[in-house]
């Protein structure tokens, strides 16, 4: 009976095996890999249905004859790395003794100790005057390892070390990754799982735009993101690898901490991660090397003619490696190798202590170092290193292996002496117990130094040191800044003028960054296509069907335009890459990403949480915003509350402009605090698609419009009855509807402000009651708005495109009787006269919101209020919006 019974013919299949077999022999496996996929080729477009697997066996893919010996002392280098998994350890143990207050995480540096080690001694470059510099996403959770190893180094003081996690009083160190918080060294905020990933992708793509538009030489730069194997199960995590594959980014390098486990257990108890990453990752189009097992397996491996070893290794499942690490050698032997009689007689003169000494990979520096050199070498496509580790590696009964391990934070005296003598620590055990910070001898100090001098210097760091840019003056926006007469347009054209002048300008042109998800037609942005050109490494290899057409869609290798698609995610973290251009490549970049406000802060806040931590500069513009603009819409696209969310991100100044003088002032005021005073900040715009004659700039206003409030238009003559209409965006051309109907229906007197800003009118007022409250013998200090509206005569009616609480921000600081209108509540389809008329923040309920304060204030007689109810066509038994 034959092994197979689908084997028709054995003799021959015995034949096919031996010629390939004789080809490894002869010309080796990438020999016979070139024949397998020519005859897999041709079996395929005969017709022949050919299984499809895009992973290889569970074995390392850098076989061991070709590891490299890593240059330097590795014995030395052995050293210092066991001294450095103490000091990370005792940064933990230390803080957490004080307090359980601190947290930290011991177990995941315990597993990777070895790959940023050598990742630290041999390959990433620090920038300097002949080379641009490498960028690492470190994993948020094994930090305490690079604070010890900068500890060795002499640049964090043992003082810092102490105060792991303790910011409040100075001389701390974050939890995580914050370049907010140490900007001058770290690179990138990673903590939040999934967004290292994504915006590793668009950094290394970015550095590609800047090569090929000439900004930067990117020479051999690499982008390395360090990543969890449960992280990648974040969809950010896995979105964007088809982008990376498809645009050849070879600058890009992941390293995905294989410990095969989450936080609380198993990533895939019944699977295999490692595979399951592997076929996701070759199967976008990416390189794949996998270090799974340490030396020690090799000669296991070498003597396994059965291939019964190699049948165990794939056969076992991710929940029992797991188990298997965490028991001990004789575990292993009756659980693993006992399972069958051919591996069992591998390892039968081998000791239990033997078998708990083999290694995974990731704890080989061999295999380590090899597996990095090989990826740097790949060209054409990035890499995926898949380097399978034990999840607290070194910690024993305290957590090895076991489901626990992520929330460890103390180890008793007795696992302290027993992590001591795992790796040699020189400790007594008194001192042991009290966890000491280990400190180098000279000649350790002096091998660490060289090798970092070797790279170009210390690492991580972070720069700032680019240059301020010559922006242009206001009155470059001149046509923006006069009436515009019979023309009517959308604060989005007056944008897209704005942005127009300014890649026209000598100085920066070449620096603006114009980001679109897949929507330019809709903000009146096609002109870019052919003026500057969409970015594509490949250039246009197409005959574009519009290519007849003024703005056909022109794509080149130069272009300029970020055109993401339909990915606000990839695009936020295309905006983000090129808004901190000024600090990872030295060369400040503008970004502008204008967007369907709805899906901006509300789909992608996260991610604005990063921005605004990485120190990002630039520019987001939420188009067709508002709850009552973007009519016909309906409740998923109208955006009432993106300024509630834009307020919660410290940093970010936002504006909601109604005419384009004031987008003008923004914009220019945003360039000279971003690239000329350094300031740390970014910019969100509002922008609407309604049509309206846009004034000339008051004289005097733009002072009001950064600060977030000017009057628009004065009454020379106000009498009793007279208003304060407030309002910002579309809905202020409504307010200035309704002080025209009030005049002529009932003698009423309005003065019209503009509020470009409620968030940061709320922000100085607020600073100005802290300040008054901490300083209470001091003069006191009054909020911009309380001054700017203390002549302001009769009540204030406010009306705007978004939740109350936007305007409701201010109440605290205006003296006068104070009423909001606002768009609360679900948007819907409809137009805008009847969506306006539906959130009432029409001109009518402006207007009879106005009657109703002075028949408040008895400036109108009651006749009158019923009057303007009925003029108004007021409901008082219409359903409450925010209801339905």
């Amino acid at each position: 009976m034959k092994d197979n019974p689908s084997d028709i013919d054995p003799v021959e299949s015995k034949e096919w095996q031996e010629a390939i077999e004789d080809v490894i022999a002869r010309d080796g496996p990438d020999r016979a890999h070139f024949l397998l996929d020519k005859a897999v080729q041709q079996a395929r477009a005969a017709g022949a249905q050919l299984p499809f697997s895009a992973t290889t066996p569970y074995q390392n893919t850098i076989p061991a004859d070709e590891l490299l010996e890593i240059p330097g002392d590795a014995e030395m280098e052995k050293r210092i790395r066991s001294i450095n998994r103490w000091n990370a350890m005792a940064t933990v143990v230390r803080r957490n003794k004080e307090s359980s207050e601190y947290g930290g995480h011991i177990a995941s540096f315990a597993s990777s100790a070895a790959m940023y080690d050598i990742g630290l001694n041999h390959f990433w470059r620090a920038k300097s005057s002949i080379h641009g510099g490498d960028l690492v996403f470190f994993q948020g959770h094994i930090i305490p390892g690079i604070y010890a190893r900068s500890f060795m180094e002499g640049r964090i003081s043992e003082e810092q070390l102490i105060n792991f996690r303790s910011e409040v009083a100075g001389n701390g160190l974050s939890s995580y990754p914050h370049p907010w918080l140490m900007p001058d060294y770290w690179q990138f905020p990673t903590v939040s799982m999934g967004l290292g990933p994504l915006m590793a992708i668009y950094q290394a793509r970015f550095m590609k735009y800047m090569h090929n538009r000439g900004h930067i030489d990117m020479g051999d730069r690499k982008v390395w993101a360090f990543l969890g194997d449960g992280e990648m199960d974040e969809p950010e995590s896995l979105g964007a690898i088809s982008l990376a594959a498809r645009e050849g980014l070879d600058n890009l390098i992941f390293v995905i901490n294989c410990n095969l486990q989450r936080l609380d257990g198993p990533v895939r108890g019944n699977h295999k991660i490692v595979q399951e990453l592997e076929g996701s990752f070759r199967g976008a189009g990416w390189e794949v090397i996998k270090t799974l097992w340490g030396r020690g397996w090799d000669d296991l491996l070498e003597r396994d003619v059965s291939g019964k070893l190699r049948q165990l290794m794939d056969e076992t499942v991710d929940g029992d490696y797991q188990t298997l690490r965490s028991k001990d050698g004789a575990y292993i032997r009756e659980h693993f190798f006992g399972k069958y009689p051919e591996t069992a007689a591998l390892v039968e003169d081998w000791s239990d202590e033997d078998l708990w000494q083999l290694r995974r990979g990731g704890h080989d520096p061999q295999k380590v170092y090899t597996a990095y050199k090989r990826a740097t070498e790949v060209e054409g496509k990035p890499t995926c290193l898949l380097i399978k580790t034990v999840k607290g590696y070194g910690m024993g009964k305290a957590g090895e292996g076991q489901n626990t391990t992520h929330q460890q934070k103390k180890l008793d005296d007795e696992q302290l002496l027993a992590f001591r003598d795992r790796f040699k620590i020189d400790l007594s055990d008194e001192d042991a117990k009290k966890a000491p910070f280990i400190s180098l001898n000279n000649a350790q100090k002096a091998y660490l130094a060289d090798r970092r001098k070797e790279l170009g210097g210390p690492f991580p760091a972070r720069f700032t040191d680019s240059p301020s840019l010559e922006i242009p003056k206001l009155d470059a926006f001149k046509r923006e800044l006069q009436d515009s007469g019979d023309r009517e347009f959308s604060s989005t054209m007056a944008f897209v003028r704005v942005l127009t002048t300014l890649l026209r300008d000598k100085k920066i042109g070449e620096r603006i960054v114009p980001i679109v998800p897949d929507e330019s037609r809709t903000f009146g942005m096609e002109g870019l296509f052919r003026s500057v050109g969409i970015y594509n490494p490949l250039g246009q290899n197409y005959t574009p069907e519009d290519r007849d057409q003024m703005s056909y869609y022109k794509e080149a290798l130069d272009g300029q335009v970020l055109q993401e698609g339909i990915n606000e995610a990839g695009a936020m973290a295309d905006w983000i890459a090129a808004a901190t251009s000024y600090s990872t490549h030295g060369v400040p970049m503008i970004p502008f990403y204008i967007y369907y406000s709805m899906f901006g802060f509300q789909r992608v806040g996260d991610l604005a949480w990063a921005a605004g931590d990485s120190r990002a500069r630039g520019f987001l513009l939420g188009g067709t915003a508002g709850r009552t603009t973007l009519n016909g819409e309906g409740l998923q696209h109208e955006d009432g509350h993106s300024h509630i969310l834009s307020s919660t991100v410290p940093n970010c100044i936002s504006y909601d402009p109604t005419f384009g003088y004031e987008v003008a002032v923004i914009v220019q005021n945003g360039l000279q605090r971003m690239f000329v005073d350094q300031e740390d900040v970014y910019f969100y715009l509002t922008l609407m698609n309604e049509n309206y004659h846009h004034p000339e700039m008051p004289m005097g206003s733009e002072e009001g419009i950064l600060k977030g409030l000017y009057r628009f238009r004065k009454t020379d003559k106000p009498g009793k009855k007279h208003v304060n209409l407030m309002g910002s965006g579309t809905i202020l051309v409504q307010a200035i509807k309704a002080a025209e109907m009030l005049k002529e229906d009932f003698d009423v007197t309005s003065d019209i402000w503009s509020a470009t800003s409620f968030t940061e009118l709320a922000r100085e007022g607020q600073d100005c009651v802290r300040q008054n409250r901490l300083n209470p013998f001091a003069d006191p200090k009054v909020p911009y708005v309380t001054q700017t509206l203390q002549n302001a005569k009769g009540p204030i009616v406010v009306a705007t495109d978004y939740m109350k609480n936007f305007a409701e921000q201010i109440r605290g600081f205006v003296e006068q009787p104070f009423t909001v209108l606002g768009t609360d509540g679900f948007g819907r389809s409809d137009s805008r006269v009847n969506l306006r008329r539906f959130f009432e923040v029409d001109s009518n309920h402006i207007a009879a919101c106005a009657m109703h304060e002075l028949y408040k204030e008895g400036h109108v007689t009651k006749k009158d209020m019923e009057k303007a109810l009925k003029k108004y066509e007021i409901d008082g038994d219409k359903p409450n919006p925010r209801l339905v």
